[in-house]
């Protein structure tokens, strides 16, 4: 008896280790989302927001393939 109560418990703990190795436990951030863009003579302007720092973000590009991004704002 002592034997069957032992191998049920163990093919259950068995089971439950396979269950908390199954969980996805994976900390993700969600990306950047654009939200315009322009541009005017060469220069090009374009605007972010990152919502895990609720920060907007403006990118500049220009001529000579030089990109400058700054954070304008912090949103409460």
């Amino acid at each position: 008896m002592i034997r069957i109560l032992a191998l049920v418990a163990a093919v259950g703990l068995t089971g439950y280790a396979l269950h908390l190795l199954a969980q996805p436990r994976i900390d993700t951030r969600t990306a950047v989302t654009p939200i315009a863009s322009s541009s005017s003579n060469g220069v090009s302007f374009a605007w972010f927001y990152d919502p895990a720092d609720r920060a907007v973000y403006v990118c500049r590009a220009s001529p000579g393939d030089t990109v400058e991004c700054k954070a304008r704002t912090t949103l409460p």
